[in-house]
């Protein structure tokens, strides 16, 4: 889901060994985008079917060759109708089975949310749901106010309920999910930030918004769907249905892992709202013709046009200087023209769709994997930004003036460090990603800001008005919020519904992160010098410099000191053994991942309490001044390790995250 990428990334930045990118994410961001055909002539070329074939097979089939992506669809709708459809590549290579965009079926991910939204809108036009509402009106269980404030439906659909992030049981993989609403009572994941204050994307949150619909209606969310908008919208080869309809199932495209030609299972999603629709392409030309028509698709009015406008309107801005969030979609004008948007990311679909509401002109993409180094994030990004400045060029404007450059050296000086996601963790093991992958930024000389982007590098902002920045390489912003003089949250263009929070001072990666590597070398160094020792004691007839509770605790400290690398070792190896299939982040991971964390805490306190023990023995003994200082780096060393699994909730032995 926009995000199943996302979280991969969140997941294997805490392994420390490097693992999402998808729709959203900042963090790991598309690969470089392979370069799109450009115009033979100055002239804009005309948004025509011939023009539009010609200039996607000039993109599309290479890309997907360099990327190893086996399958896709592409559909292009202008004016109430299909301008073109294509497919590419196979939907299943192991039968030589060809995408056909009228009848494969693709799992467009978290596009989904815009049609669950889109039905809740259906249902705030009956007068059955209130925007502004707190939410636990329709509710059969309770959501915990923060603040003493509820969440709303308008916070939901701008992803500004202020959840953190949860993944276990997003998926059940191959096996079927469990009945939406058991699901959604199983844990309320914590509320981080006041509602409306922080955008960070949820999926429990979407998924509650299609609970919402079937509680209000009185219809199974997947009965309404079927009845109210995929059916007259004329989307016959699609279902929110899981696993899908046997009639569907002859036309599935299969799914593939990254550079695999092996296929893969049928994913079942937990928030079905939020991730489960399968589709054509040729229906989703429908749904987009639908929202580029007020509402109106033939001779169906899914929604009043008042209402189709209210549903497209931008939200109030937490970011006055870059694209919002309307409801349900995310904006993402681009040349000056109003552009709606949203994206999808399975484990192995990756879907896009782009509305240019004042053209009527709306584009879907969607692939059977996510190719290898990002290659389908890089497509994506590829077709969009080629099509708007093919068909829909920048017009000119003046170059921005911007700041001072004693402003600007000062700002970036503000700006510079570690920054967390909003969109994280906060009360389980998996908060480890902000420390293991922090996104930091950097202040340069010449008062620009800089910070890395993966599969592009080093990428370079420059300032454009206070605390706004412009990409000197194209043109994506940024822009700080300022609160006492300090930015308080970070926003991009590209992400809206995502910010970034200044990392605090205690568990700041700018000292923990080589804080916790010289640990792990002072205890690593401890624990084999432990035997060598012995063997040359043994060799030269040496007896141990130690008696009683004081050679007790010396070898204690030693064997804790080898306990704490093994520890930190199985709890990676755990990770890298639950992040290569999502499915794994269940209850069957319950039990071997409590014994992991009791060990690993019980493993740091009680080498903090013997390497305080053997420190308190050195100085009282009168050792050296190197084995003193020696012992007080060990004592450190597990002091760092116990601080670290208390700020990052390795002692959280619940089973919710």
């Amino acid at each position: 889901m926009i995000s199943f990428a996302r979280v991969r990334h969140i997941i294997l930045s805490a392994l420390a060994v490097a693992l999402i990118a998808p729709a959203v994410a900042l963090t790991q961001p598309p690969a470089p985008a392979p370069t799109p055909p450009t115009a033979p002539s100055p002239k804009t070329p005309s948004l025509e079917r011939a023009d539009v074939d010609a200039w996607l097979d000039g993109l599309v089939p290479g890309a997907m060759r360099r990327g190893k992506i086996p399958g896709g669809v592409v559909v292009v709708v202008k004016g109430g109708q299909i301008l073109t459809e294509r497919g590419f590549g196979y939907a299943d290579i192991a039968k030589k089975r060809a995408v056909d965009p009228r009848t494969t079926i693709f799992h467009p991910g978290s596009i989904s949310k815009t049609l669950t939204f889109t039905a809740v809108m259906q249902l705030v036009e009956q007068g059955r749901i209130d925007l502004d509402a707190d939410v636990n009106t329709y509710l059969d269980f309770r959501i915990p106010p923060r603040d003493g404030k509820p969440i709303t439906m308008r916070q939901i659909m701008t992803h500004t309920p202020g959840f953190e992030e949860s993944i276990k049981n997003l998926t059940t993989g191959s096996r079927p999910s469990p009945p939406l609403g058991t699901y959604l009572k199983t844990w309320v994941p914590e509320r981080i930030y006041a509602p409306g204050t922080v955008p960070a994307y949820s999926n429990y949150a979407s998924a509650l918004a299609g609970y919402v619909v079937q509680r209000v209606s009185g219809q199974d969310y997947y009965d309404y769907m079927d009845a109210h908008v995929l059916g007259p919208l004329g989307m016959t080869l699609s279902s929110f249905r899981q696993p899908a309809p046997a009639k569907l199932q002859p036309l599935l495209s299969q799914g593939y892992a990254a550079g695999s030609e092996e296929p893969t299972y049928f994913e079942h999603w937990s928030v079905a709202p939020a991730g489960s629709l399968l589709a054509t392409s040729h229906d989703m030309a429908g749904f987009m013709i639908a929202h580029l028509q007020q509402g109106r698709f033939g001779n169906a009015q899914i929604l009043a046009p008042a209402t189709a406008a209210q549903m497209h309107m931008i939200q109030p801005r937490i970011f006055p200087a870059l694209n919002g969030m309307a409801l349900g979609f995310y904006e993402h004008s681009r040349n000056g023209h109003r552009i709606l948007a949203h994206n999808g990311g399975t484990q192995f679909f990756h879907s896009d769709m782009h509305l240019f509401l004042d053209d009527g002109v709306g584009i879907f993409i969607s692939l059977n994997s996510p190719g290898v180094e990002g290659a389908a994030s890089g497509l994506h990004d590829a077709l969009f930004r080629g099509f708007a400045d093919r068909y829909f060029p920048a017009r000119p404007s003046a170059k921005p003036k911007g700041v001072d450059t004693a402003t600007a050296v000062r700002h970036a000086r503000l700006m510079a460090g570690p920054w967390d996601s909003s969109r994280r963790s906060d009360s389980s093991f998996l908060s480890l990603g902000s420390l293991m992958g922090p996104f930091m930024i950097t202040a340069n000389a010449d008062g620009t800001i800089g910070f890395d982007m993966p599969g592009q590098g080093m990428t370079k902002w420059r300032e454009i008005a206070p605390f706004v920045w412009q990409d000197v390489d194209g043109a994506d912003k940024i822009q700080a919020l300022v609160k006492d003089g300090r930015p308080i949250m970070l926003g991009f263009d590209i992400a809206a519904p995502q910010a970034f929070i200044p990392a605090p001072a205690w568990r700041s990666p700018s000292w923990l992160m080589p804080a916790l590597l010289a640990s792990l070398a002072l205890l690593l160094i401890n624990g084999l010098a432990w035997p060598v020792r012995a063997m040359v004691r043994r060799r030269y007839g040496a007896a141990l410099a130690y008696a009683g509770s004081a050679a007790t605790f010396y070898r204690l400290t030693r064997a804790l000191s080898l306990a704490a690398i093994a520890a930190i070792l199985t709890f990676l190896a755990t990770l890298t053994y639950m992040t290569a299939d999502i499915e794994r982040f269940s209850e069957a991971m319950d039990p071997w991942l409590l014994c992991v964390k009791l060990a690993a805490v019980a493993i740091f306190a009680g080498g903090s309490a013997a390497a305080l023990y053997d420190l308190a023995a050195h100085w009282s003994a009168r050792k050296s001044w190197a084995g003193r200082l020696w012992s007080v780096l060990i004592a450190l060393a597990f002091i760092v390790l116990l601080w670290i699994a208390f700020a990052f909730n390795l002692t959280n032995f619940s089973g919710h995250y």
